[in-house]
């Protein structure tokens, strides 16, 4: 959510009499995140968020969008998109596809409690129940085919030890099929920074910006990675277990799943490891910009590779 296409309030105001939300008052810009512009927009009828998308095309947004109001409809707190008056969510702003949704109350946490992760698992595993259901498809375009690219272009700007890990990683997890797996729609960036609380109470899931088809365990995997590790990439067993508690009296795992369960963390840690290097080495430029730490996964990968054995459900 950082800042690469500035707009100026004259553009705001000529944008925003297109939607039936009351007249502006203020904005601002977010710099959290890498992806898409993001601003804060208050009108006299409520507040919003304007999201600009810098890498999607147009053609592949109903898919985000939808998925956003299906949840929404289906009592998984989530943001609503807003649709203007000719009854569209997606629309175009300076020349790139936009949209404007709901701004939800509450605020992220920057270390859970059992009481969050309870909330939060609830809720991921009531997304999940309701995810199977949604017809549209989109393909995981940060899944294994990227990880293989992603690591080629990277091997020339690392040192020998990450490389080692890097293609270690990859031998790995290439020896395992997840076809197999229960699938839907998935988050597959569900961080502490894309969930609103309001005290314990989760008030919302947001940034759907990256959800696709694929194994519904492996979404819980990247949630935990996040939501459950230490400092040093060691798991919090109290808040991890409340959590897959918590998911499970709305979805249980099936066998499969529960058998993967250390592969997928290590395939999450991946994942994430592998994209906070690539805007490490290959940032976009932006008017404001934020690029996340890789060494925060890559101690969640070494410590998941270190501890495979013991990882189980």
């Amino acid at each position: 959510m950082s800042v690469f296409t500035p707009i100026n309030q004259a553009e705001l105001c000529e944008f925003l009499t297109e939607y039936s939300v009351g007249e502006f008052v203020s904005y601002e810009g977010i710099s959290a995140g890498i992806e898409n512009t993001n601003f804060f927009v208050t009108t006299t009828e409520g507040q919003f968020v304007l999201t600009i998308f810098e890498q999607l095309v147009f053609e592949e947004l109903p898919y985000f969008l939808n998925i956003m109001a299906f949840l929404s409809e289906h009592d998984v707190p989530s943001a609503h998109p807003i649709a203007n008056k000719q009854q569209q969510f997606l629309v175009r702003l300076k020349d790139k596809p936009a949209a404007l949704v709901q701004r939800l109350s509450g605020k992220s946490v920057e270390e859970p409690t059992v009481a969050h992760c309870e909330s939060l698992g609830k809720a991921l595993g009531r997304f999940h129940t309701n995810s199977q259901h949604i017809k549209d498809y989109r393909e995981n375009w940060r899944g294994p085919h990227w990880w293989q690219e992603s690591t080629q272009a990277l091997l020339p700007h690392l040192n020998a030890e990450d490389a080692a890990t890097l293609k270690a990683e990859i031998a790995f997890q290439a020896t395992y099929q997840h076809s197999h797996l229960p699938q839907g729609v998935i988050h597959a960036d569900l961080f502490r920074d894309n969930a609103l609380f309001v005290d314990n109470t989760l008030t919302g899931i947001i940034d759907f910006y990256y959800a696709c088809n694929d194994a519904l365990i492996y979404d819980v995997a990247v949630t935990v990675n996040d939501w459950c590790s230490y400092e040093d990439g060691s798991l919090n067993i109290a808040t991890m277990n409340a959590l897959l508690k918590a998911y499970q009296s709305e979805r249980r795992f099936e066998a499969d799943e529960k058998a993967i369960w250390g592969v997928m963390l290590r395939a999450s840690a991946l994942r994430f490891w592998l994209s906070r290097l690539y805007d490490l080495h290959f940032p976009r430029p932006g008017e404001m910009t934020h690029t996340k730490d890789p060494n925060v996964f890559s101690r969640i990968l070494h410590n998941r590779v270190k501890h495979f054995s013991q990882l189980t459900l």
